[in-house]
């Protein structure tokens, strides 16, 4: 196939559902209050002063009215809402629970080792932590080698967002995407970057159309953004990639459940935060419930007309509540009354707020598949690793659903960058499928592991070679060898060979 010839609908029509999704929870995820109420319609001018009829509207506008974000700031009040970021937190750690600390990578080949390990450093761990989130916030995300001499001296793996790409599946495996971005606007009219990755080629075209409408190709060299690309395409506008498959890797989050049933969108991810939109919504709502006793909490005092500042004629009067001393007040009395001053104080629901929150945030995590310990839910007293392990069981179940998922994706992209990297930038490499190996999130009490080491070592249970690689699981067998070899030193149990030492003296 080719990219579109046509003037069609731009993003393709079959994507919307998927899209306003990805849309929803990049709000969430975003923890912006003003694209909530955007999102929602919640603005000041949204519904207007009194927002109970549409609430109770069939409608779309009905059913966006009833979230709590969706109840607009009525006219004259400064807004109260208050936003708490779980969304972002979930995402966050989920991101942490995979790449805390970098994946191991290995291949057969030696030289093809060593210019993996380069290719390997801190910014692809960095790449790697960024992509989890985004992918865990979005539903999935797509890996891809990029390259440019002018930057460096070999290539790296970039992360594409999932609502910027139009995917193409057979069964369940990608065969075919289109990424594409907005490159200028200007007047209604849209400059677009497409950009379709096949087996063994990219096609890159540039279109001139509208907000909605895809509009007519036109040269790559029209806009600055594209026009690097002009002296290396072909006259089909490919650029070939190096490498005989497909360039680009999807990592789904999760299995997608509201598009099992449709052909298009079934092979999609599914965001941690699809299904919990509505808890954290009522989250919001209790935090702002709580921090609205806090300011009527505040001692209040009801004042006669006579105890009112005057602003000037035609400006009306005002008293400020918050000044606590009064002096030269001239108040009129009426007979034997005197000056009423009437003082309004009420309570703070602390500890109703705090049990609704928890609750909330408990069936929060657990939905999005998380334990509450992960977040720090539950207090921070030592614990061992197993004891860590047993409490954040389900963080850990959804941690493996994650890595069997990641595990495939990012051994493809990591082939395809080493292909990437011999056509290029050659050198004796021999691009293959590494083997990866995730460490673990948590990690063991060094001085539990040296009490266990040392009870092996008594019982006579375990070799200097394994109490060794116990204590650093992360050391290859040079590293054990020669540690292993200076402990055997160090206690005098390495004795020299004799028929060694040549002639004595």
């Amino acid at each position: 196939m080719s990219l579109p010839t046509r003037n069609i609908p731009w993003p393709p029509p079959h994507l919307k559902p998927a899209l306003e999704a990805m849309r929803v929870w990049d709000t969430w995820w975003s923890g912006d209050p003003d694209r909530l109420e955007d999102l929602y319609g919640g603005g000041s001018g949204g519904f207007g002063p009194d927002p109970k009829p549409i609430q109770y509207s069939n409608g779309v506008m009905g059913k966006i009215a009833r979230w709590w974000w969706g109840t607009p700031t009525a006219p004259g009040e400064r807004r109260t809402k208050l936003h708490v970021p779980i969304a972002g937190d979930i995402c966050g750690g989920s991101a942490d629970l995979l790449f805390s600390e970098p994946p191991k990578l290995t291949v057969d080949d030696d030289p093809t080792q060593k210019r993996l390990d380069v290719l390997t450093d801190d910014g692809m761990l960095a790449t790697l932590q960024t992509a989890a989130e985004v992918g865990a916030a979005l539903g999935g995300i797509y890996l891809r080698p990029v390259y440019d001499k002018k930057v460096a001296d070999r290539p790296w793996l970039h992360a594409t967002h999932a609502d910027r790409a139009v995917p193409e599946f057979t069964w369940n495996r990608l065969s075919a995407v289109t990424f594409w971005r907005v490159v200028h606007e200007e007047d209604g009219q849209v400059w677009r970057h497409l950009e379709r990755h096949e087996p063994e080629r990219i096609l890159h075209g540039l279109y001139q159309g509208t907000k909605g409408k895809l509009g007519r190709a036109v040269p790559l060299e029209d806009h600055p953004a594209t026009a690097g690309y002009a002296a290396s395409v072909d006259a089909e506008g490919a650029l070939a990639t190096g490498y005989q498959g497909l360039d680009v890797s999807f990592i789904p989050n999760q299995n997608s459940r509201r598009w099992r049933c449709n052909a298009d969108l079934a092979d999609l991810g599914r965001s941690d935060l699809d299904g919990i939109e509505p808890l954290m919504d009522s989250l919001d709502e209790t935090y702002a419930s709580w921090m609205r006793d806090i300011r009527l909490g505040k001692g209040r005092i009801v004042v006669p007309d006579s105890y009112l500042q005057s602003n000037g004629p035609g400006r009306g009067a005002s008293w400020n509540p918050d000044q606590e001393a009064f002096a030269g007040i001239n108040a009129l009395t009426r007979g034997d009354q005197g000056v009423q001053l009437t003082v309004a104080q009420f309570a703070i629901r602390v500890q109703e707020h705090r049990d609704t929150a928890e609750d909330l945030v408990n069936q929060i995590l657990r939905s999005a598949g998380y334990s509450g310990q992960t977040f720090g839910l539950g207090g921070d007293a030592a614990v061992t690793a197993t004891e860590v392990k047993s409490r954040e069981r389900r963080s850990m179940t959804t941690r493996g659903r994650k890595i069997l998922r990641w595990r495939v994706g990012l051994a493809d992209a990591v082939h395809a960058l080493l292909a990437v990297d011999q056509a290029v930038f050659g050198g004796a490499v021999t691009p293959q499928q590494p083997t990866i190996e995730f460490e673990d999130s948590v990690q063991e009490d060094p001085l539990a592991l040296a009490n266990t080491a040392d009870v092996l070592r008594r019982a006579k249970a375990a070799s200097t070679d394994t109490l060794v690689r116990m204590q650093h699981p992360e050391w290859d067998d040079t590293q054990v060898k020669a540690e292993v070899a200076q402990i055997l030193r160090e206690d005098g149990m390495q004795v020299p060979d004799p028929d060694q030492l040549g002639d004595v003296p």
